[in-house]
């Protein structure tokens, strides 16, 4: 009598973590905060032979969690059961909190072992996570405050040359200025593509009401992101409620957990949801952010990181479109071999390379390297 092998089963020997710091090319700011430094906390993740990986934008203290708790979480998980593997980290950091700096260190690590499993199964990670679309919108984002007008009208006429038919704006620094800020780029662009702001929480409530109604008419904008604080579901709501038609209200990207997607959609607080999978736990936390969209049949659009999102956006139901976010998508270029660059609006992932197919440039990126 025969008996049959005993399968292989891929264990997770080894885990990485590494960060870099890479300046901004120009000095940029939004309605709450200015930065002119980006920095990348970058896993890599090993099991038989094949590495995984995956990032996050976050600050270096994250890097020394993932270094110091975490990559001892899953160290000897089977490779193939990233479930358990994220479920693991997520208890792992119970006393820790769940927003903020752990839940980003999960997200990370997340990518790296959803880029493993794929790498050992020879497939592209959006054809693992069962691909619903071949390629997922996008829309150029920067337009920062600290942008002169011609500098913002010129990034914008660029997009659109290009062939992206979406762009969005910064708002909300300084009030006044908006209005003008605002028909500037709609100069730029001409009447065809559709114009998104962001005033990342800025705004009072009525602010943000006199602004929808401004922004609208003058501008025809169509997204208005975070009018008020995301932590605001009430005004969210209110100026959900009387924004003018056709003006979709957004929020969401600071989610970290699916409870806080859960209460924001529950609120009635968004015409879309933003999530972001380099915060909210990762592939395995964003899917469930897409659940809960489907569960609403609202749309829902990824926070920047574009290289990962085009994977993910691609195999989410719900998924509309993603932010093509300058920082991010220059970055990507400066650190990995494998970024995919719209065309005609659009992020294909390909279908030839596994897992994110990127691939880390170790020469270049060691002038940005942290400790």
């Amino acid at each position: 009598m025969s008996t049959a092998p005993k399968p292989f089963i891929p264990r997770i020997d080894s885990l990485q973590v590494s960060a870099y710091t890479i300046p901004t090319d120009f000095p940029e700011s939004d309605g709450t905060i200015t930065w002119d430094q980006t920095t990348l906390v970058l896993v890599h993740a090993r099991a038989a032979n094949t590495t995984g990986l995956g990032f996050t934008y976050a600050d270096l203290s994250t890097a020394k969690l993932i270094d110091s708790l975490l990559k001892h979480v899953v160290d000897g998980h089977d490779a193939m059961d990233t479930n358990s593997a994220w479920l693991a980290m997520l208890r792992s950091i119970r006393n820790l909190g769940r927003p903020g700096i752990a839940s980003m260190a999960i997200s990370a690590v997340d990518i790296a072992l959803w880029d493993l499993k794929a790498r050992l199964l020879h497939l592209p990670l959006f054809k693992l996570l069962g691909a619903v679309r071949a390629a997922i919108p996008v829309y150029g984002s920067g337009g920062f405050t600290s942008y002169s007008n011609q500098q913002l009208q010129r990034q914008f006429s660029d997009w659109v040359g290009s062939g992206i038919r979406m762009v969005k704006m910064k708002v909300g620094r300084d009030p006044a200025a908006d209005p003008n800020r605002v028909r500037s780029a709609r100069e730029a662009i001409g009447s065809a593509p559709r114009l998104f702001v962001d005033a990342n929480g800025a705004y009072t409530r009525k602010q943000a009401l006199q602004f929808a109604e401004l922004f609208r008419n003058e501008s025809d904008v169509s997204w208005f992101e975070e009018p008020v604080s995301s932590d605001d579901l009430d005004g969210l709501r209110l100026i959900r409620d009387r924004a003018p038609a056709g003006m979709e209200i957004v929020a969401g990207e600071y989610g970290y957990d699916a409870n806080y997607f859960h209460h924001m959609l529950g609120a009635g607080a968004v015409d879309v949801l933003q999530a972001d999978a380099t915060r909210c736990a990762g592939i395995t936390g964003f899917l469930q952010a897409a659940a809960l969209c489907t569960a609403r049949s609202l749309p829902l659009s990824a926070h920047t990181a574009p290289s990962v999102h085009m994977h993910a956006c691609c195999a989410a139901l719900p998924a509309v479109h993603l932010e093509y976010f300058h920082d991010h998508a220059r970055i990507e270029h400066i650190l990995f071999d494998g970024v995919v660059s719209p065309i005609h609006g659009e992020l294909h992932p390909s279908s030839t390379r596994e897992g994110l197919g990127l691939q880390f440039r170790t020469q270049d990126a060691a002038p940005y390297a942290v400790s």
